[in-house]
């Protein structure tokens, strides 16, 4: 088997890294920031050879409720959730006024036994729909009505849906894993723990490599 781990940023995959260990079924790649960086970045790497699964890892905004600070999340849908157009009566995506698709689905049923082998070994750890944005949400508001837009979304990040495009297009399977390191709304750096983040995405890795 042949997995292709993609994260945003070295400190992300030196993580899940640490916790796959020296396995040799898995080859990394930093897909850079943002959605569009992560789209191309991911088309070239899948192109470079022929992967079984592509795993999407790294850290991320929890929504209030539903993801605490610390926890795994592990997504049942990717969606770009601010892909579309502002209206004078609300938001529309793009599935909505019929130019395409916002919602990419990961691999359901590994996603479950992903996540059951998380919980079996103590992690804190649930499937549900991570978002893709643009801009990182700031305001109570924003998280607010990116919650109403998707219900049950736990998770915010930047790169899922631009990687995950890339691997639909080469019908490459996908699992996307992210780690909770703040609240979704009011940007308050001083109660983010970006470092408890990141050791609970290196033990998701240490389960991950007895898992795929």
């Amino acid at each position: 088997m042949r997995i292709l781990v993609m994260t945003a940023v070295a400190p992300e995959r030196d993580a899940i890294q640490r916790g796959l260990g020296q396995d040799s079924r898995f080859e990394y790649a930093l897909a850079g920031v943002g959605l569009a960086a992560a789209a191309v970045n991911g088309a070239l790497e899948l192109a470079k050879a022929d992967y079984d699964l592509l795993l999407i890892a790294g850290i991320a905004g929890g929504f209030v409720g539903q993801a605490e600070i610390g926890s795994l999340v592990i997504a049942s849908e990717i969606i770009a959730a601010d892909l579309g157009v502002e209206l004078l009566d609300g938001f529309s995506s793009l599935d909505e006024l019929g130019f395409g698709t916002t919602r990419i689905s990961a691999n359901a049923e590994l996603a479950q036994r992903v996540t059951a082998a998380l919980q079996a070994a103590g992690l804190q750890a649930q499937v549900a729909p991570v978002l893709t944005v643009a801009t990182a949400t700031g305001t109570a508001a924003t998280a607010a009505a990116l919650a109403a837009r998707v219900p049950g979304a736990a998770a915010e990040a930047m790169e899922g849906f631009g990687i995950a495009t890339a691997a639909q297009q080469r019908g490459v399977p996908m699992l996307e894993i992210r780690a909770i390191s703040n609240a979704v709304g009011p940007r308050d750096r001083d109660a983010w723990r970006i470092g408890d983040a990141l050791k609970a995405l290196e033990a998701a890795g240490s389960v991950l490599a007895e898992v795929l």
